[in-house]
């Protein structure tokens, strides 16, 4: 299997490399790339933290789990490091002409050294204004112990020299970014801006902090350390979930440093006594870098008056089924409905949560929550909901990596407004995305469900793509109910016809429809096996679709993240072709279409074809009954499928060609927003404008 499986870890690299190529893509709108830059270098710090912190784990037992994973994890770290090396030197060549091209766009980043009057009088106010009470400098000395460094956080490495002595002095300084911004726009005349680093702000200043010492020179280097982040949970059934969780993450703050990253331009005496002082060895990921790190703060680089340089706005397409005043309930008891993030807009998750939350019928809401809005809207119509007398049930999931201290939060927020919290399911990590709302009109119970590929987010839902059902359809809505009660009732399985759940029978499902088909083409029917997904790395599915292949079975995958399938191999995969997009949006959705004999099945899903997802997730895999849904989402898979702008090819050496078939350029995501458009124009006179 070794030879025909490329580790998800090795994967997953090549999928930050095609972020890394919208930065570096001169068609893609100038700040838009900047912050292309910026979600490189966010994933490949969640990367670090969790990736590669498990194969580091693994690693120690190699001897053990090479023949269980199917790979070894010495030979992955090892290929991980060279990898990410390579890409960083792509990354700061990429970064260097983006600088180019601002200037040219009258966007200066400047430090502290090229600064004017009126800007170094700015800076000089803003510093003791703003900047000096927070900066708390830490001395390094000899024999001292660094503090526990943050590994979301930058710091200064300073450096203070006494020509005559000879001696020198060492300290850290935390950059304070989760306080103030990392970019200060500085005062301008005429059309040029300019923008100068936090960092570079608290460079001006250093004098200031350090006077009391004699010095001739003080200089200051960016450093920035990546830990584990895997939370340490230990089985003592005297400590509640919540607890556990809670003492998780005051350990994640102490765990074991994985990356150091620092600007090379540092003296090497300095890096020495850092690296040392962090027990980091000959086989540890150190990168000389360039001035500046944590560039995933380029997410939120400063917004300039210049629209050229962004995606235009998009202007969300009303669904024809949901007419503005009217009742959302009443349609879906009509027909089914569904909803595509980000192009319908999220408000309707949120008017049908305040329609519900008013209703007089309505006796209950249940929802699961795993990541949620800063300013949740959800959560606002939930209390309201909860205030107005209905029963509401939320299932949070604390171990949403990342995202657990604002689950945290949520929960106690929920419980002090007497709405009922079941914190997910230990052992098991609850993804499905449910809603479930419950009327009872004349002893009559009518249930509306919700269930989709996508969080009950609406941050997330203006910048992923995701599919939502809204249905009223009995066999849906009353196994929607079955799930929760599962969540509730001491976690009771029941029997589902229709609803596929994992981590009961959705490996066991997946496995059946792939052999339906690989039956069907032997019989000289027509099979094939169409999947939409984040990620493929399931050893046990790749070697079914194997087996379809060799079977004759067409298999088509559009897959956004890590793929371990590798395509295109002759009497191994000649049948499976398979590329990512990525684009504007994050492709998030997830469904499945299956031939079955030309009695197509269509799902949406919440899960990926991974172990964890199979086997240690609660997920929901959800068909579809309505023709024209179906129909939709066959569209839009041959919509995406058909894109020679935005997609890349995935093959054996993982070199993220681009498809370009010499046809008419088609941007997926762009055509996928018209169809839709269209589809809303055949039922209404409303034509929005893009």
């Amino acid at each position: 299997m070794e030879k025909h499986y490329i580790p998800k870890e090795i994967s997953w690299l090549s999928f930050n490399e095609r972020v890394l190529q919208e930065a570096d893509n001169k068609e893609v709108p100038l700040l838009e790339r900047l912050k292309f830059m910026g979600i490189y270098s966010n994933n490949l710090d969640e990367y670090f933290r969790v990736r590669v912190a498990t194969v580091k784990r693994l690693s120690v037992l190699e001897s053990k789990l090479k023949n269980i994973l199917g790979y070894s994890p010495k030979a992955t770290l090892k290929k991980v490091y060279e990898t990410v090396l390579i890409q960083n030197m792509k990354f700061e060549k990429i970064y260097a002409d983006i600088l180019r091209d601002l200037g040219k766009n009258n966007i200066c980043i400047i430090n502290e050294k090229q600064l004017n009057s009126d800007q170094a009088d700015f800076v000089q106010k803003y510093f003791h204004k703003e900047l000096k009470t927070r900066l708390m400098p830490f001395l390094i000395e000899k024999d001292s112990k660094l503090p526990d460094l943050i590994d979301a956080a930058i710091y200064l490495a300073i450096y203070l020299t006494d020509s005559p002595t000879q001696k020198n002095r060492y300290a850290l300084m935390e950059v304070p970014t989760n306080i103030l911004p990392r970019f200060i726009v500085l005062p301008c005349k005429g059309k040029q801006n300019f923008i100068i680093f936090l960092d570079d702000i608290i460079r001006y200043g250093l004098k200031d902090i350090f006077f009391i010492f004699d010095f001739n020179e003080i200089s200051a280097y960016t450093i920035k350390l990546t830990k584990d982040a895997e939370l340490e949970m230990e089985d003592d059934i005297s400590e509640s979930y919540i607890d556990k969780i809670a003492r998780s993450l005051k350990l994640r703050k102490k765990s074991i440093p994985l990356r150091f990253i620092y600007d090379r331009d540092m003296p090497s005496d300095l890096v020495t006594i850092i690296t040392k002082k962090l027990h980091f060895g000959p086989d540890d990921v150190i990168i000389p870098g360039n001035r500046y790190h944590n560039f995933k703060d380029f997410m939120n680089f400063p917004y300039l008056q210049q629209d050229k340089l962004y995606y235009p706005s998009l202007v969300s397409i009303p669904h024809h089924s949901l007419k503005e005043g009217e009742s959302i309930l009443t349609a879906m008891k009509k027909k089914d409905i569904m909803l595509h993030f980000p192009f319908n807009s999220f408000d309707y998750i949120t008017d049908l949560l305040q329609e519900a939350s008013i209703d007089p019928y309505v006796t209950s809401i249940q929802i699961t929550l795993y990541r949620l809005a800063i300013n949740s809207s959800v959560i606002n119509a939930l209390l309201n909901a909860r205030r107005n007398g209905k029963k509401i049930t939320t299932i949070v999931e604390l171990q949403a990596r990342f995202d657990e201290e604002a689950n945290i939060f949520w929960g106690k927020k929920l419980l002090d407004e007497g709405v009922k919290v079941v914190y997910g399911v230990p052992g098991l990590k609850v993804h499905a995305k449910l809603c479930l709302i419950t009327r009872v009109v004349n002893n009559i119970t009518q249930r509306y469900a919700a269930v989709g590929t996508g969080n009950f987010n609406e941050d997330t839902a203006r910048i992923y793509t995701d599919h939502l059902l809204l249905t009223a359809n009995k066999k849906i809505t009353n196994e929607v109910f079955k799930a929760f009660s599962f969540f509730r009732m001491n976690y009771k399985k029941d029997n589902y016809y229709h609803l596929v759940l994992s981590p009961f029978s959705l490996r066991n499902k997946i496995i059946s429809l792939i052999e339906n088909e690989i039956k069907n083409a032997k019989s000289g029917k027509k099979a094939y096996i169409y999947l939409k997904m984040n990620n493929i790395t399931d050893a046990k599915i790749i070697e079914c679709l194997y087996k379809a292949s060799n079977s004759g079975v067409t298999v088509r995958l559009i897959i956004r993240g890590m793929l371990s399938l590798i395509p295109g191999v002759k009497d191994v995969s000649e049948n499976i072709n398979a590329i990512g997009i990525v684009d504007r949006f994050l492709e998030h959705s997830r469904f499945l279409i299956f031939c079955h004999g030309n009695d197509e099945k269509v799902y949406i899903t919440s899960a990926d074809l991974m172990p964890t997802n199979l086997d240690y997730h609660i997920e929901v895999t959800c068909p579809i009954f309505d023709k024209s849904i179906k129909n939709d989402i066959k569209r839009i898979f041959e919509i995406q499928w058909s894109d020679n702008v935005k997609a890349r090819i995935y093959d054996e050496k993982q070199s993220n060609q681009f498809f370009m078939d010499g046809k008419e350029p088609s941007r997926s995501q762009v055509e996928v927003y018209n169809y839709l458009n269209r589809i809303n124009e055949k039922h209404t006179e409303y034509t929005p404008v893009c």
